[in-house]
């Protein structure tokens, strides 16, 4: 598989678009005036503690108090979630053991704001590097599940616990240390200590509200937690960020196998754009679209709403060439396939239900779940997928640490509110009647005018002159119509004169 990282810059804005064999996989943004805080540490102080919600509100100097719950305070004696890897955590002690209201506490953002939410909160504090997650004051040292093989995880825990010394402090070693030297591993932990001891005088200095510690930009991050073994460039649009990139890989990546990572960056310098070049640009606006055309000539329909997102597969054009089960099972392969591509590329998390075409056979359901789990493996976001419900249903989640595509470039119709309709002409003719008759009611006046847009007045003085004529004889007032073309479709002022 072909694997390529684009990264385009601009004075207020970085993309990175991650394309696997020509197409876009994953797309990810940082604008100057919204950079997400997810790892960032703050030095803040317990505002609130909420015994019913075992919860604490913390001001770390953001817009929005930020949410602290009480798993969230006292670091499980086992080895915490990591690249795949699951932790059971202890029943949590009483949030007023742990919290107090004016207290200073120094925390990690686990989450983004989203929406009216505020930003999750830990106060189990990791710092993450190219191989290793540094956790502090803790003495555990795991390995990603996603490491399989028993003797290099033996080979690569006995590494870490030789390497890290008597500093106190436990790690994590990341899916992407396997295979790696003891001296790669080495330099992660040294320049995690040196992270630390930064923080830890930072946290004593700060006020209250600061930042301690920010993450990575979004290119080094990029570099630091995409790089794959099988990704053959990465591609750069502006040649200060070119360089940074490869003394960062430089230094901190340095026993890159085979061709040095930093010979694998380069600074494109086209004159055409090079998301353009890469058609990137396409698919971010087909990413957007609620419907996504599958090859065969079926397609899905994605909703997104607060509370979960639902896909939708439907056969459309394609009929097949045998029978109407073989057309359902084609289509729904095709469809598992697309379904993880957009759930990646639109950075879909939460609960996620998709509604497959109908499948009498059950190998054909069997096969159709292990195509959506297979295609989900390549996604850096956790998934868990369950069996077809009662129903035919998929249900499933995705880790979600920031705001989807969509949120991120678009906001709600000023129009239709977010709803995705509009009330018809007629609806709100009517409405505009039935204020006529409350406003005449309530206050009196010689005469009235109602603004609204061209659409509804055009309708009113073509269709409903018969009504209006009605309504004034039954009012005993005139009405007068203008149409105003700032005034949206469901818009209207009534006037009195």
């Amino acid at each position: 598989m072909s694997e390529e990282i684009l990264v385009n810059v601009t004075p207020r804005e970085t993309r990175v678009a991650v394309v696997e064999n020509g197409m876009l996989q994953e797309l990810h943004i940082e604008r100057g005036w919204s950079r997400g805080v997810v790892g960032n540490i703050y030095k803040g102080r317990v505002q609130r503690v909420m015994p019913g919600m075992q919860a604490a509100f913390v001001d770390i100097g953001l817009e929005r108090a930020a949410f602290l719950h009480a798993n969230d305070i006292v670091r499980p004696a086992n080895v915490p979630a990591v690249d795949g890897e699951e932790a059971a955590a202890p029943p949590p002690r009483p949030i007023g053991e742990l919290a107090r209201e004016g207290r200073e506490v120094v925390v990690q953002v686990v989450k983004d704001p989203i929406g009216s939410k505020g930003a999750r909160l830990t106060t189990q504090i990791s710092i993450p590097s190219r191989y290793l997650v540094l956790l502090p004051n803790t003495q555990v040292v795991g390995v990603s599940a996603r490491i399989e093989d028993e003797d290099e995880r033996a080979r690569l825990k006995g590494i870490v616990t030789a390497s890290a010394g008597d500093a106190g402090h436990g790690y994590i070693v990341r899916t992407n240390a396997e295979g790696q030297p003891a001296e790669a591993l080495a330099e992660d932990i040294a320049y995690l200590q040196r992270a630390w001891q930064q923080v830890e005088r930072d946290s004593r200095e700060a006020k209250v509200g600061s930042r301690v510690y920010e993450d990575l930009s979004l290119p080094l991050r990029a570099v630091r937690d995409l790089m794959r073994r099988d990704v053959e460039k990465v591609k750069v649009d502006s040649r200060e960020t070119c360089e940074k990139l490869r003394a960062f890989a430089a230094q901190f990546m340095p026993d890159w196998s085979g061709p040095g990572l930093a010979e694998k960056i380069e600074h494109y310098s086209g004159s055409r754009a090079i998301f353009d070049l890469y058609g990137v640009e396409d698919e971010i606006q087909r990413a957007l679209e609620k419907e996504v055309p599958l090859k065969s000539g079926g397609y899905l329909v994605i909703d997104q709403t607060e509370a979960m997102t639902t896909v939708d597969v439907n056969t459309g054009s394609f009929v097949g060439q045998r029978n109407l089960e073989e057309t359902v099972y084609r289509t729904n392969l095709e469809a598992a396939q697309s379904v993880a591509r957009q759930l990646r590329l639109r950075n879909l998390g939460g609960i996620i239900i998709i509604d497959f075409i109908d499948m009498v056979d059950p190998e054909h359901r069997r096969q159709v779940l292990r195509t959506l789990e297979k295609s989900l493996a390549r996604d850096h976001a956790k998934t868990t997928v369950y069996d077809f419900s009662p129903l035919g249903l998929v249900e499933m989640t995705r880790k979600r640490t920031v705001d989807s595509l969509q949120r991120q470039l678009s906001e709600p119709c000023h129009e239709c509110g977010g709803r995705g309709m509009l009330k018809t002409a007629e609806t709100v003719t009517y409405e505009i009647f039935r204020e006529v008759v409350r406003a005449v009611r309530q206050f009196e006046a010689a005469r009235l005018l109602v603004i609204a847009s061209p659409k509804v007045v055009a309708r009113i003085t073509d269709e409903e002159s018969a009504a209006v004529a009605e309504l004034e004889e039954f009012l005993g007032k005139s009405i007068r119509f203008q149409a105003d073309a700032q005034y949206l479709q469901e818009q209207f002022d009534v006037v009195l004169l």
